[in-house]
C-alpha cells in the first residue's frame, strides 16, 4: 500500500510537471507572437504625419523627419519619442524635446506649437525643456486640449523664458492629467480655477513664473487625496491662503514661498495629516505660528521665515508630538516674542533650528545643545539674556553654524568655556556686568555683527583702555572678535 501510494504521488508530480512545461511553451509561443506582431505592426499614417509636423514646428523646417526616420515607431526610432500599440497599430505616446541628452532633439530659435500636436490622440506625455528663449515669445495654445482629455497624463514645460502669457483655462479639460509642471517660464496672469477640475492630478508645480492674483479656492474645493505636491513658489501671488487647501488630504509637499500672500495660516491645513513639507517663507502672513502644526506628526520641514508680521510666541508645550520627524524648523524674522520653551528640546530629529532676528527674551534652554542631530542653531538678533550654559564641545562642533550674537544681555562663563571655543560675538559674563568706561573703536562704522541662517560675517576688533587719574593704572581690558573664523577671543588682564 505504501509503495502504491508513493507511485501515485510520483505520477501526479510528473503530470503536473508536463502540464507546467506545456503552459510555459504555450506562453513562450504567445510572447513570441506578440513580439512578432509588434515588429510587423503598421503605424497609423495620419499619426505619423502629425508627429513629423509637430516635431518640425519645434526643431525647425530643415528637419527631414520622413527621410531620417521613415519608421519612427519601428526600426528607425526618434530620440525622445516613444510609441505603443493600440488595436494592432503603432501610435506615438511620448514626446520629449530639449537638451537632456547629447542626441536629444533641440528646439530651433523660432520654435512654435503646431496644431497637429494635439491631433496625436494617444499622446500620454509631452515635455518641452529650454525650447523658447526670451527672443522668441510664445504662448501655450489656448484651445483644443480636450482632444487629449482621454490620454495625456504628463504635461511639462520647463525653463522657457519665452513661454509667456496666461495658463490656458482649457488645461482643466485634461481629465486624465496626473502631472502638470510649468516651471521657470514667463507665464503671467492668474492661476486658472479650472485646474481644480483635474481630479487625477498628483503633481501641480507652477513655480518660477510671474503669476499673480489669489490662489483660487476652487483648487481644493473637490475634496480628494490624489494631489501629492502643490508648488506655486516664486511668483507674485496675493491675497490669503484659501481654507480649501485643507481638502488635499493626501498632500505631501506644500510650497507657496516667495510670494506676496497675506492673512493668517488657515486652521483647515491641520487636515493635511500626511504633509512632510510646509514652506511659506518670504510672504506677509500674520496671525502667529499656528498651534495645529504640532499635531502634524508627518511634518519634516516647517519653513515660515521672513514673514515679519506673523508674530505670536512659541507655545510652551506640545513640541514633543513632532518628535523625531521634524528635521528643519525655520522661524527667523517672523516677529516672535516671549521665551524659547524648553520643550523644544524634545525635537530629537531636529537638524536645523533658526529663531534669529525676532524679539525673543529670557534664557536660552541649555537642553537645546543636547539635541542629538542638531547641525545648525541660530539665535542671533534677539533680546535673550543670562548665561549660555552650553558645553565647550558644542561650540567646537557647531563652529559658524551656531550664532547667538546681537543679544545685548547674553554672556558666557569664561570659567566653563575656554577662549578658543567661546561663542562668537558674546561677551564674558563679568564684562557684561561692568559698565563701559571708554569709547569703543568699532571698525564696522557702528554696525552690530549680523547673521542669518546662512552665516556670513566680517572681522572687527575693539580695544578699550581705562586709566585712573590718581597716578596708577586700574584696568586694561582687551577684547577681540574674529567673526570670519566664527570664533571669539576675549581676555581680561589686570595691570
Amino acid at each position: 500500500m505504501k509503495r502504491a501510494g508513493g507511485g501515485g504521488r510520483l505520477l501526479l508530480a510528473l503530470g503536473l510537471l508536463l502540464l507546467l512545461l506545456h503552459g510555459c511553451s504555450g506562453q513562450a509561443e504567445e510572447d513570441d507572437g506578440s513580439a512578432a506582431s509588434g515588429a510587423t505592426a503598421p503605424m497609423d499614417e495620419k499619426e505619423k504625419r502629425a508627429l513629423f509636423a509637430a516635431i518640425e514646428s519645434f526643431v525647425g523646417k530643415g528637419w527631414n523627419g520622413s527621410g531620417l526616420y521613415p519608421d519612427p515607431c519601428g526600426w528607425s526610432p526618434i530620440q525622445g519619442v516613444s510609441c505603443d500599440i493600440f488595436n494592432g497599430v503603432w501610435y506615438p505616446t511620448v514626446i520629449s524635446i530639449g537638451p537632456v541628452l547629447d542626441n536629444s532633439l533641440q528646439c530651433a530659435p523660432d520654435a512654435r506649437f503646431s496644431p497637429q500636436l494635439l491631433d496625436l490622440r494617444h499622446l500620454k506625455s509631452l515635455s518641452l525643456y529650454s525650447c523658447f528663449p526670451a527672443s522668441n515669445p510664445t504662448s501655450i495654445p489656448s484651445t483644443s486640449w480636450e482632444k487629449l482629455a482621454g490620454s495625456l497624463e504628463t504635461l511639462e514645460f520647463r525653463t522657457n523664458p519665452g513661454l509667456a502669457g496666461p495658463i490656458p483655462p482649457s488645461l482643466g479639460r485634461l481629465a486624465s492629467l496626473q502631472s502638470l509642471v510649468l516651471v521657470e517660464n514667463n507665464l503671467t496672469g492668474p492661476v486658472p480655477p479650472e485646474l481644480g477640475l483635474l481630479l487625477r492630478l498628483k503633481r501641480l508645480v507652477l513655480s518660477g513664473n510671474g503669476l499673480s492674483g489669489p490662489l483660487p479656492a476652487a483648487l481644493g474645493n473637490a475634496r480628494h487625496d490624489a494631489l501629492l505636491i502643490l508648488d506655486a513658489s516664486n511668483n507674485y501671488l496675493t491675497g490669503s491662503l484659501p481654507s480649501s487647501l485643507g481638502g488635499f488630504t493626501g498632500l505631501l509637499k506644500l510650497d507657496l514661498s516667495n510670494n506676496r500672500l497675506q492673512g493668517s495660516i488657515p486652521a483647515e491645513l491641520a487636515e493635511l495629516k500626511s504633509l512632510t513639507l510646509l514652506d511659506l517663507r518670504n510672504n506677509s502672513l500674520t496671525g502667529g505660528v499656528p498651534r495645529f502644526v504640532q499635531g502634524m506628526a508627518a511634518l519634516q520641514d516647517l519653513l515660515l521665515s521672513n514673514n515679519p508680521l506673523l508674530g505670536g510666541s512659541l507655545v510652551e508645550s506640545g513640541w514633543e508630538k513632532l518628535g523625531s520627524n521634524l528635521a528643519t524648523l525655520d522661524l527667523s524674522n517672523v516677529g516672535l516674542v516671549g521665551t524659547i520653551p524648553e520643550s523644544m528640546a524634545a525635537l530629537t530629529g531636529l537638524r536645523f533650528l533658526a529663531l534669529d532676528h525676532n524679539r525673543l527674551t529670557g534664557k536660552v534652554p541649555a537642553k537645546l545643545a543636547e539635541l542629538p542631530n542638531i547641525g545648525a542653531l541660530y539665535l542671533n538678533g534677539n533680546n535673550l539674556t543670562g548665561t549660555l550654559d552650553f558645553a565647550p564641545g558644542f561650540y567646537q562642533k557647531m563652529g559658524r553654524r551656531f550664532a547667538s550674537w546681537d543679544n545685548p544681555g547674553l554672556c558666557y562663563d569664561l570659567a566653563a568655556v575656554d577662549a578658543a571655543n567661546a561663542p562668537s560675538g558674546v561677551v564674558v559674563c563679568k564684562d557684561l556686568q561692568e559698565p563701559s568706561v571708554g569709547p569703543t573703536d568699532n571698525k564696522d562704522g557702528g554696525k552690530k555683527p549680523e547673521a542669518s541662517s546662512s552665516l556670513v560675517a566680517s572681522s572687527s576688533c575693539s580695544i578699550t583702555t581705562s586709566k585712573v587719574v590718581n597716578g596708577f593704572w586700574h584696568l586694561v581690558m582687551v577684547q577681540g572678535i574674529w567673526l570670519a573664523a566664527g570664533r571669539s577671543l576675549g581676555s581680561l588682564m589686570l595691570l
